[in-house]
């Protein structure tokens, strides 16, 4: 239930409910799960708030709402005081907008830059479209069955990621297969990788012995693969880049 204040504001006929799920969604887009775009709706439509009350308004389960707001603190979306209960307040969206913005712009700065790159070589631009999550999560496990030698992920998805791949990247540890892993702080991780924690991650990249990439969308409903090394190289590249920037797991 949105709080009262909130219906009243809306007594013109537009139906909150409806405009709070389609921001909710939205937000999911760019790399939030559910309960998270739910909790920071909630999070602005109150102010602040416990995470019993932000659960409510966010209809999300009570037992999970501290994690879900203490992840949206992780991501930058939200900030928590100290005491008990612990307050949470919402980063203002203006400051999200211009975060998101920056992320997009720069993605696609890179990606014309990769564009004239390929067009001046004269090379095919051999990237395929992958449609559909399960589509997606099986060409990254065939990816990792077929690698030979280095493997690095670098997504703000890893928990569904490693739900679903779980097998296939325990076996490529144990063939040796070096696993590097760019993900949000406190991710459970597969024994054996080589863990860098960075906050914000909008997409999921995937390079598989530097000759092959999948770059995919938030939601791992679309993605781009291809086996142009030349193509693979390059964003291993910014790949590398972020490594250089963020601490290892300790």
């Amino acid at each position: 239930m949105l709080p009262e204040q909130l219906s009243k504001i809306l007594s013109n006929g537009v139906d909150l409910e409806k405009e709070y799920e389609t921001v909710a969604r939205t937000l999911e887009s760019i790399g939030l799960s559910s309960y998270e775009a739910r909790g920071y709706v909630a999070l602005v439509a109150h102010g602040f708030g416990s995470a019993e009350a932000i659960a409510e308004t966010a209809k999300i389960p009570r037992t999970s709402a501290y994690k879900v707001l203490q992840s949206l603190c992780q991501k930058g979306f939200a900030i928590s005081t100290k005491g008990r209960p612990t307050i949470f307040k919402p980063e203002s969206p203006a400051k999200i907008k211009g975060k998101v913005t920056e992320h997009i712009a720069e993605t696609f700065d890179k990606l014309e830059l990769l564009h004239e790159i390929l067009r001046d070589k004269g090379e095919p631009q051999l990237v395929y479209t992958i449609s559909g999550k399960n589509r997606v999560l099986e060409k990254a496990g065939e990816l990792l069955d077929t690698c030979q030698d280095a493997f690095i992920v670098a997504t703000p998805t890893m928990a569904e990621i490693r739900e679903s791949l779980a097998k296939k990247l325990a076996n490529a540890i144990e063939r040796g297969i070096r696993l590097t892993i760019i993900t949000e702080p406190l991710q459970k991780i597969p024994e054996g990788a080589q863990v860098y924690w960075r906050k914000g991650l909008l997409a999921t990249t995937i390079i598989s012995d530097a000759e092959k990439a999948l770059l995919a969308s938030p939601d791992l409903q679309a993605s781009g693969y291809t086996d142009n090394a030349n193509l693979a190289r390059y964003l291993e590249s910014f790949l590398q880049i972020l490594m250089d920037q963020a601490p290892p797991k300790s």
